[in-house]
Formats: C-alpha cells, structure tokens, sequence
C-alpha cells in the first residue's frame, strides 16, 4: 500500500515535470531534429544579435542591453513557452513604449544604470501581468484592440520610429519632444547642415540593400549582409574620422542576478507603461502564435503563451534586461532554416553569450547609422499602407477609427496611443448597441421568411401589423432608442393594431430596458396598439417573466417564430 502511494506520488511530480513546455519538448525530441535546429540556431543569431543592440537603442538603453534581453527571454521562453517555433527577443514595437516609460523617469544628465535598472522593473512587471493574466485565462484581453485601431496603432508606431530615427541616420542629434517636434528638429538641423555626409551614405545605403535583399532575395540574411558590409566600410573608408559614429567594444562578460533597484515613487508611471506594453505584447503574441501555427498544425494556446511570454521577461528582468514580445520576422528566419524547437533558440542564446565572453569588441566598428537603418526597416514593416486603404474602400467609420488610432500615436504618444486605441475599440463595440441596425419586415415573392423592406421594397406588407427587427441586445445604452423606433411606427397611417418584434437578435434585456419596455407597452395598449414578441430565445423570455413584464404585455403575445405571430393576426 505504502509503495504503491509513493510510486503514485512520483507519478504526479513527473506528470507536473511533463506538464512543463521546456521538459516535454526534451522527452519527445527526435534525434533527426538536431542537425535542422543547430543550423537554424546559427542562421537566427545573425539576425538576434544587430537587432538586439538596434532595438535597445531604439529604448533609450545601451546597446548591451539588446544582447542580456535576447538570451535570456529565449532561455526562459524554451522553458515555460508552448510554442515550438516562436523567437521571442527585443521588439521595434515595444522600443518606443519603454522608452516613453522609461526616459521620463531617468535623472537630467541620462544616467544609463538607472535607465537599465528601470527598463528591467518594467519587464519583471510587464512578467507579472502576463503570469497573472494567464493565471486568470485571460487570454482575450488582447482583442480589447479591434483591427482597425491595431492598424491605425502601427502605422503611428512606424512614422514615431522612423522619424525619431533620422538624426541617428543623419549623423546628429536633436533635444526635442513628440513627433511634430522631432520633425521640426530634423527640419532644422538639415537646414543648418549638420548632417554627417558619410553618416547618410551609410545609413541610407543601408536601408537601400536590407529592403533590396529582402526584396529579391529572401533568403539571404539582410540585416547581417548590411552588418558587415557596413563595418567593412568603417575599416576601409576610416569613416570614424569622417564623423561617423560606432557602437564601441561591448562590455566583455555575462551581466549578474541582478533586482533592479528603483525609487518608490517611480513604480506608479512603471505600471501604467506595464500595462501598456502586456497589452500591445499580448496581442501580438497571439497573431503570431496563430499565423505560424496555422502552417504546422499546432494548436495555439493562448494562456499558455502568456506564461511563456511571462517567463521570458521574468528572465530578461533579473539580468538587466527589458520587456519583449514575439518577432513575426525572427520567428520567420528560423522557421525557413529549418528550426523544430526551441532547441533553436537555446542555440542562439548560448553563441551571443559565446560571443560576449570570447569577442566583446566583434561590433566595435558598427556604425550607428547601420543600427538606424536596421530599425527604419523594420518600423517599415509595421506600417499596414494596404490594409488602411482597404478600410478606406470598404468601411468609412472604421478607416476614421484607424486615423484617430494613428493621431493618437502621432499626437499624443506612444503610450497613449495604445490607451487611445482600446479606448476607441470600445467605444465602436458600445456604438454598434446603441445605434444598432434596424428594419421593418415583409415577405418577398419566392423567398422563404420575412425580410427587410429597404432591400426589398416591393415586399408584401400585412394592413394593420408592422414586423420590425431590432439587431442588438436591449439594454439601458439603447432602450430609448428602441422606444422612439416603436412609438414612431405605431403612429403610421393607418394605425397598426399589432407590432410584432422579430427578436431573434436581441441576445438580452436588462432591468431598465424592462422598465422602458413596461411603459411603452401601457402607452401602445392606451391607443388600442399590440406589442408582440416572436423568436425571443428561452434565457430572454424567463427574464421578463422574472421582471414581471407579463403584467402589461399579454402572455398570449409571444409566438416562437414570426410565421406564427403573423398567422395569429390573421385568424383573430
């Protein structure tokens, strides 16, 4: 008995162990994936590491910075992430919202160390919110932010990072703040001639051969193509002494356990940033979970993503890190050299490391427009020019929600930006309840049913009874409408005697509705009008009887279809 209660309990503690991502792929890993997953591990660290350092800039952080956050948020992600073929890492659409978190809240005179010890308390947040999130199946958060504002959101992010990259691409700086000033600044400063020739030359030919490359040969790993072609210019040409900026030797060693130390009075604005990005990371998570689970045949599992995501800036935090989402382009990398596994990832991580020990000054002649323009390519690619002119052919108000979602970016900021674009996703969900569509009723020859008589005029009307739909829940947002919509048609003429609602649509009806639709009901009665109810689903039908509505509208007067209300009608 007792042996066989311990063999139960090491079951269960192995069971536990399997149930982890990182164990399960290690006991089901197949030995013809190695050589596959190796060589997608060194394809995708020419891709990890100019990106790492590019978006780390792109934060207001150092360079280094890129490189502790991609190994390990694709350490942690190999552990705990369900995904086999996800790359997670350092992101151009986060770099900007950590750094408007972030640099607000660095002293005057930019101190770097508290600049990386706040980016890390952002991640271990931003950790926190996932795992909580997860914890709570919480998944759907992410769809707070419809596609229209999420494409809006974007093309604002784009312009943000391209324009906030010029000055590096031109080879100056500028002290200025938001967009419109930024370009003010870059205006001015090319006006002044304080453009770097040789840093141009770089920065653009840079741009130049990634999206060439990209272009016409997918294959070929742009970005490090663009690298060293870039250094080899630095060393031939000398540019350093031609006012070029470069990257420098890279701190030599693997950064320590570290808890960042910040101020308390920082983790307030530290929050609001936190959620932000969960939000923005979430979603983006998720669509690129789906998209390249579609092609494999994986199922995609969406809380259990958010613990990966979660881990994998718990990870990042603790080693001078900051916040990361999935890379659509990353994960591409490795998916066509061939990767399995996370196994992939684990590579890629274990040569930056490799790199950082043995090679610290590997980059130290990269040019800082070669950075720029690895970021400019990239913010290029989160502009959607296609997907907003389709808005603008297909749907008007939702183009106008796109637009307001990129002013807000452009505008306002980053960070409220992303506020402005869940705000204005609720907004069109609660606008569609209160203005919901509505139609009269009749039946057309030779089609089954009753349909709407603004698509079909000619159809056939009953004298003396209206059929009107109301597509949308009633409730307190739009009783009142519904109200006015009744009470007008029951002043037609002639005076119908019944108005039957078609009210399959109507999914609920809340207390005051109720209130709204007992008084209507009185008032309709007074003037010798029927209100009749036809296709209302049984959960909405037992809650009128629950609010007592049955004392003013007949019981009678609820028919299971609306052929069998207009048949009532016609044989009273």
């Amino acid at each position: 008995m007792g042996a066989g209660g311990r063999r139960d309990r090491g079951g269960r503690v192995v069971s536990s162990l399997r149930a982890v991502p990182g164990v399960r792929a290690v006991t089901t890993y197949r030995r013809e994936w190695l050589s596959k997953d190796l060589v997608a591990g060194v394809v995708l660290t020419t891709l990890l590491v100019p990106q790492g350092m590019a978006y780390a800039e792109l934060a207001g952080l150092p360079a280094i910075t890129g490189l502790y956050t991609s190994i390990l948020c694709l350490l942690g992600y190999a552990v705990c992430g369900p995904s086999q073929v996800l790359v997670l890492g350092p992101d151009s659409s986060l770099g900007p919202m950590i750094a408007a978190t972030v640099l607000p809240l660095v002293a005057a005179d930019g101190d770097p160390d508290r600049a990386v010890a706040l980016a890390s308390m952002l991640s271990l947040m931003v950790a926190g919110i996932m795992i909580l999130a997860s914890t709570a199946r919480l998944g759907y958060v992410a769809e707070l932010i419809s596609k229209p504002t999420m494409i809006g959101y974007m093309n604002g992010l784009a312009v943000t990072i391209l324009v906030g990259q010029l000055p590096k691409l031109l080879g100056f700086k500028v002290d200025a703040d938001g967009l419109i000033d930024e370009c003010v600044s870059v205006a001015e400063g090319l006006a002044d001639g304080k453009a770097v020739g040789a840093a141009v030359a770089v920065g653009c030919g840079g741009i130049v051969l990634i999206l060439a490359l990209q272009r016409w040969l997918p294959r070929v790993p742009a970005v490090l193509v663009m690298v060293v072609s870039a250094i080899g210019a630095v060393v031939v040409f000398d540019l350093e002494d031609r006012g070029v900026s470069l990257v420098g030797v890279l701190p030599e060693g693997f950064p320590p356990l570290t808890v960042p130390d910040v101020r308390l009075d920082d983790l307030g604005p530290l929050l609001a940033g936190a959620l932000g990005i969960a939000v923005v990371s979430l979603a983006d998570t998720i669509s690129n979970a789906s998209a390249f689970a579609s092609r494999t045949g994986q199922e995609v599992r969406g809380n259990q993503e958010m613990a990966g995501v979660g881990a994998a800036n718990l990870a990042a935090g603790f080693f001078q890190g900051f916040p990361v989402s999935t890379s659509g382009s990353r994960t591409a990398v490795a998916e066509r050299a061939g990767a399995r596994t996370q196994l992939t990832g684990v590579v890629g991580a274990g040569l930056i490391v490799l790199m950082l020990v043995v090679v610290p000054g590997l980059f130290r002649h990269l040019p800082q427009p070669a950075l720029a323009a690895v970021v400019i390519t990239a913010s290029l690619s989160l502009a959607d020019v296609p997907g907003t002119v389709r808005l603008w052919r297909q749907r008007r108000i939702e183009f106008l929600l796109c637009l307001a979602a990129f002013l807000g970016v452009a505008l306002v900021g980053v960070l409220e930006g992303i506020a402005v674009a869940v705000g204005l996703s609720v907004l069109n969900v609660f606008r569609r309840v209160w203005w919901p569509y509505e139609a009269v009723l009749g039946r057309v020859e030779g089609l089954p049913g009753y349909h709407d008589v603004s698509s079909y005029p000619d159809a056939e009307r009953i004298p003396g009874l209206v059929i009107y739909r109301f597509d949308a829940p009633l409730i307190f947002a739009n009783a009142k409408t519904f109200r006015d919509e009744v009470t007008r048609l029951s002043r037609a003429d002639p005076v119908p005697e019944w108005i039957v609602v078609a009210a399959e649509p109507m999914t609920d009806v809340d207390t005051t509705a109720a209130d709204v639709l007992e008084a209507l009901d009185e008032s309709l009665n007074s003037r010798g009008v029927h209100l009749v109810f036809a296709e209302l689903k049984d959960p909405v039908r037992r809650k009128i009887e629950r609010y007592e509505l049955t004392r003013t509208i007949d019981e009678r007067h609820f028919f299971p279809t609306v052929e069998a209300a207009v048949a009532a009608f016609r044989s009273r």
